[in-house]
C-alpha cells in the first residue's frame, strides 16, 4: 500500500450499498446470494443491524474495500426485528437465527475485505478501529464469531488478543465465539 491512500471512518447513508455486500460475504456470498436484496434495503435503515450507522469503512484512494458492522449486544432483538420483517416480505416466512451476541458485549456482526485487498493489512487496521472506538465508549468487551473452517480469519482475531470462550453454531454452522477485553 505504499502509494494509495487509506482511510478509516464511519460509514455514512452512500456507504449502505457496500455494506450490504460485505454482510453478503460474511455470509460466504456475494451480490447474488439470496437475502442480498434485504441487505440493501436494511443497510439504508436508521435502527437495524445491518445499518450503515452501526458501520465503519475502509477507503482505499477514496474506493470501500472493507467494511465492519457492529453494535451493542443488549439491542441484538431491537435491532434483528427489521431483518425478521423484511425476510417475511422477501421470502414469504422468517427465518430461525439463531442468538450470536447478547448484553453484555459489543458485537461484530459482519466484517468482510475485498479480495483484491486482502492481506495489506487493510482488514487488521480496520477491527483496530472498530476496538478503539469501541472501548473509547465505554465498553468493556468486543465479540465476534468465526466459523471453524476459517482459520485464517481466527488466526488474525488471536493476534489482536481475542480468546475462544465457547463453540455455539450459527446458521448450520460450527463456530468459535472468541472476546477481547478492554483491559
Amino acid at each position: 500500500m505504499k502509494d494509495d491512500e487509506l482511510l478509516i471512518c464511519d460509514a455514512v447513508e452512500s456507504d449502505a450499498p457496500f455494506i450490504a455486500l460485505v454482510v453478503a460475504m460474511a455470509l460466504g456470498g456475494d451480490e447474488k446470494h439470496f437475502l442480498y436484496e434485504v441487505f440493501c434495503k436494511l443497510s439504508v435503515m436508521e435502527n437495524s443491524q445491518y445499518s450503515y450507522r452501526n458501520s465503519m469503512v475502509a477507503k482505499v484512494n477514496g474506493k470501500n474495500v472493507a467494511a465492519i458492522v457492529a453494535y451493542d449486544g443488549a439491542l441484538l432483538h431491537q435491532l434483528r426485528k427489521p431483518l425478521q420483517e423484511q425476510i417475511k416480505a422477501h421470502l414469504g416466512h422468517t427465518m430461525d437465527i439463531e442468538d450470536e451476541t447478547s448484553a453484555g458485549e459489543y458485537y461484530i456482526d459482519s466484517f468482510a475485505v475485498l479480495p483484491q485487498y486482502r492481506n495489506r493489512g487493510i482488514g487488521r487496521r480496520l477491527l483496530m478501529a472498530m476496538r478503539d472506538k469501541v472501548f473509547s465508549k465505554g465498553y468493556e468487551r468486543l465479540g465476534l464469531i468465526v466459523d471453524f473452517d476459517n482459520p485464517k480469519a481466527e488466526q488474525l482475531y488471536a493476534s489482536m488478543g481475542f480468546v475462544r470462550i465457547n463453540e455455539t453454531t450459527f446458521l448450520g454452522h460450527k463456530m468459535w465465539h472468541m472476546q477481547v477485553n478492554k483491559s
